[in-house]
């Protein structure tokens, strides 16, 4: 646990050097990005990594939280930090209705089920134009406000999503090494087995699927007030799939692959802008290069090391 700690702090020591030495609003809306792509990652992790049940929709759930907390703020002036709250509680609502019958399913109908959802949310915020404004989306999103202090530039918003992104470091830790951590892991190597134990299967999967979706509304929320444009372009299927493939170059049964797949890929889907004819090809060639050569993930792959050279 101690060591874990000392590595959150040289990571927001890190984060604050970086800070202060990149100029570029470029490069800060890079490191902004890797937060709120780790804060949704994590709860990714949490829920195929450690519970075993697959999501390729969970780009819907960001979209929920960023078009809740648009809606909310543009359309009824609701303050922004309620409206984040409100968009948190909504989609957790919404993933326990979804998850209750989804996660009765297994293997490639679960995927597929996830897939439908966030198919759905696409057709349904471009359809919507009175609420969401169609495929034009909504602008004029205020920016978050503490007093008479706005995070109205990439630098001051870094300081929060950062914030974020390593407070749902902690809870993930915490929640990993606990006793609902260790229900998780049962469930994950076999329900049937978990179930013998008294574990209850499928309350673990719909608790864990509530909390990975509302660290995704989170995420959301933010990007909503960072940017303060949002349109359904962000929130469709291809980030769902950009999400999937973090998660395992990371690696999806570790905490920290969260933080390294997330930089990792963003900064080289950053690169990929340059050839957008060819980055569906290339993320799919890396996909399939960690599959077939460390299936455990870049994590995964350093801590496997660090055990066998101790042996």
């Amino acid at each position: 646990m101690k060591k874990f700690y000392i590595t959150l702090l040289i990571i927001a020591v890190v984060v604050l050097l970086l800070s202060t030495l990149i100029k570029s609003s470029y490069f800060l809306l890079i490191l902004n990005l890797i937060a709120l792509n780790t804060i949704i990652v994590i709860g990714l992790n949490l829920l195929i990594g450690f519970a075993g049940q697959i999501s390729l929709g969970h780009a819907a759930f960001y979209g929920i939280g960023a078009y809740s907390s648009a809606i909310l703020t543009t359309f009824y002036n609701v303050n922004p930090w309620i409206a984040m709250l409100l968009a948190v509680f909504i989609t957790g609502i919404i993933a326990y209705i979804i998850g209750i019958p989804t996660l009765k399913l297994k293997g490639h109908y679960l995927v597929m089920a996830t897939l439908g959802l966030n198919i759905i949310f696409s057709i349904i915020i471009v359809q919507w134009e009175v609420f969401t404004g169609g495929p034009d989306g909504i602008a004029g999103i205020p920016y978050l406000q503490i007093g008479s202090f706005s995070f109205d530039s990439d630098k001051k918003i870094l300081y929060l999503c950062w914030f974020f992104a390593l407070l749902s470091l902690i809870v993930a830790y915490n929640l990993v090494h606990s006793r609902v951590g260790r229900a998780l892991m049962a469930l994950h190597n076999s329900e049937i087995a978990a179930s013998c134990l008294g574990i209850n299967v499928s309350k673990y999967k719909v608790k864990i699927f509530v909390l990975s979706a509302m660290l995704a509304s989170i995420a959301g929320s933010l990007y909503a007030h960072y940017v303060t444009f949002i349109s359904p372009e962000t929130f469709g299927i291809m980030f769902s799939i950009k999400l999937i493939i973090m998660s395992i170059f990371g690696g999806m049964s570790t905490i920290w692959g969260a933080l390294v797949g997330s930089g990792c890929l963003t900064i080289i889907s950053e690169l990929l802008n340059f050839v957008k004819d060819y980055s569906t090809i290339v993320l799919g060639l890396i996909l399939v290069l960690v599959l077939m050569f460390i299936p455990q993930g870049v994590v995964g792959y350093i801590t496997q090391l660090k055990i066998n050279n101790e042996k």
